[in-house]
């Protein structure tokens, strides 16, 4: 009981295909001028037809994986944060371990906290080394939002990409924490500014729903907007006061990348210097729950934070649901 929690490594992978403004341009009433001024994208990855959100999470995790050489047999527990299942079940999770070859009988299982997934699972992940209940505990985010989006609606098809991100996190005694603080919230309130009417248990499938495009993303852009900074700004403040430190003690803040606007709206209220926090909103997009793993592992390998650095991460997403937490590397 009470063990440490270690990042024993990250990873990521994004799909090779790029779909930028000017390809929308082509397919929407859009410019580049117009998504660029509003959002901050220039691009983002698409996967193929028949690539789903396991394959994506599959790639992530033998990345994070083979930086240290540790075998998926070697694993205890699974959590896949996704959106966009490949099923209702089984969970994304068992199919993740079945495709890196499996053979033990670790735990396995989704979480559905939209953008913010990535941090929910990850409150979820120190709790169980804490406790004892895992000692290697395989985190994945993993989304391919460009099967649910409407690609008519110049609004919505211009912000969302696909990607995947993953941490490998280990119960250890002798080491600093690596976690210092989480904090999460939600408001089932919001809950029809941001979601996929159709699909599910209140309205499953047919050919009306289909045909009205109800399975694919509806959003209240500016509401969104307004609850989406305000409770970022919040959360991340609360993740600094839990962790017993300031915002001006953070090395880099890595935002959910869902537009530049908000973004930007967010460093500017912490007080955190635009140098101090991460983008890549424009090469990606809204890659939902993995932007925040995704941003994380590119800032280990291009150097932008190192052993010792403290390192925030605040994301927002559909529910509304939000959340924080600081870590230390």
């Amino acid at each position: 009981m009470n063990k440490k929690v270690k990042i024993l490594s990250t990873g990521h992978y994004v799909p090779p295909k790029v779909l930028t403004n000017f390809d929308l341009e082509k397919m929407v009433d859009t410019s580049d001028e117009w998504i660029t001024t509003r959002t901050g994208i220039k691009e983002r990855r698409i996967v193929e037809p028949n690539i789903s959100s396991s394959d994506i999470a599959a790639e992530a995790a033998r990345n994070c994986l083979n930086k240290v050489n540790i075998d998926i047999n070697e694993i205890d527990t699974i959590i896949v944060a996704t959106i966009t299942p490949d099923m209702f079940f089984p969970s994304t999770a068992c199919i993740v371990h079945k495709k890196l070859g499996g053979k033990n009988e670790p735990a396995a299982f989704d979480i559905s906290a939209a953008c913010s997934g990535f941090i929910y699972g990850l409150t979820l992940a120190e709790g169980l080394i804490r406790n004892g209940k895992s000692k290697n505990l395989l985190l994945i985010a993993a989304d391919v939002l460009s099967k649910f989006t409407n690609w008519k609606d110049r609004n919505t098809c211009v912000l969302f990409g696909d990607g995947a991100g993953a941490m490998l996190l280990s119960a250890t005694d002798d080491e600093e924490d690596a976690i210092l603080s989480t904090y999460l919230g939600a408001d089932g309130n919001y809950d029809e500014l941001l979601y996929i009417p159709a699909g599910g248990s209140k309205m499953p499938a047919t050919i009306e729903t289909v045909e009205k495009s109800l399975h694919t993303i509806f959003m209240s852009g500016k509401e969104v907007f307004k609850v989406a900074v305000t409770k970022m700004v919040e959360a991340a403040n609360k993740a600094c006061e839990l962790a017993g430190i300031t915002t001006g003690q953070i090395d880099l803040l890595i935002p959910h990348q869902a537009n530049l606007r908000i973004i930007t709206a967010v460093g500017d209220r912490l007080g955190i210097p635009q140098d101090k926090v991460f983008v890549n909103v424009d090469k990606y997009g809204n890659m939902s729950a993995a932007t925040v793993i995704v941003g994380l592992d590119q800032a280990i390998s291009n150097g932008r934070v190192k052993k010792g650095s403290i390192v925030e991460l605040v994301a927002f997403g559909g529910g509304f649901t939000w959340g924080a937490t600081v870590i230390k590397l």
